[in-house]
């Protein structure tokens, strides 16, 4: 599914010239479940951007599904990542003027999805997810449990080949975080890639295979024990 060859990220701030990544090669099959672990500005979330074709690399090769997506511009890049990609954030990032159903909802706005199978996407993704109840609340009427619910309801509604999760956890306490990572393994299970930035060594060791990133760099690329 995903191949990198030499990518690198460089970030410039005036004459300030600092390496994110550097000379990474990675390969991501189809249907994997992938831990990115590793010390804080280590370039863990700055490879997930890159990934979700959020963030473009400076040099290197991105190869996404049989096509190299490095050096496209936006527009291209966003027609690339529609439907095939979806997104968990550590913050949730829901909108608290809509309630639940239509935060899910955004995400079928843009892609192809015919507007006459939103609410049967929707309908499903809630059940999915256990949060049917709540369809009509604001997200400050939830638990952080549920609103990371919503966030992942939100993120497979339009059934992504990959899902990026960064730190999906690190706003929950340990019960919550432990529901979220067993939704996020049977969402694997079911064959959604799964590409996960995490700082706990308990959730990485879920994952199949963890890289583990030091100053922009593989330092470890390993199968679970």
């Amino acid at each position: 599914m995903i191949t990198l060859k030499s990518l690198s990220k460089l970030h410039r701030i005036d004459t300030l010239e600092t390496t994110a990544l550097d000379q990474i090669d990675l390969h991501i099959d189809a249907g994997e479940y992938l831990a990115i672990t590793g010390p804080s500005g280590c370039g863990k979330s700055t490879l997930l951007g890159v990934l979700g074709m959020l963030d473009a690399p400076s040099n290197g090769e991105y190869w996404f599904e049989g096509r190299n997506v490095a050096g496209l511009g936006e527009r291209e890049l966003s027609r690339v990542r529609r439907g095939r990609i979806g997104f968990v954030f550590q913050s949730f990032n829901l909108i608290d003027d809509l309630n639940v159903r239509e935060n899910i909802e955004l995400a079928l706005q843009y892609g192809e999805v015919p507007a006459r199978e939103h609410k049967a996407r929707i309908d499903q993704a809630l059940d999915r997810l256990g949060i049917a109840h709540r369809a009509s609340h604001r997200p400050s009427q939830l638990s952080g449990g549920q609103q990371q619910r919503v966030a992942i309801a939100r993120a497979i509604v339009s059934q992504p080949a990959l899902l990026l999760a960064d730190e999906p956890t690190g706003n929950l306490d340990s019960a919550q975080g432990d529901e979220v990572m067993r939704i996020l393994r049977e969402l694997n299970e079911d064959g959604t890639t799964l590409v996960m930035v995490t700082h706990s060594p308990s959730h990485a060791a879920q994952a199949t295979r963890s890289v583990r990133l030091l100053d922009g760099r593989i330092l470890v690329d390993a199968l679970a024990a």
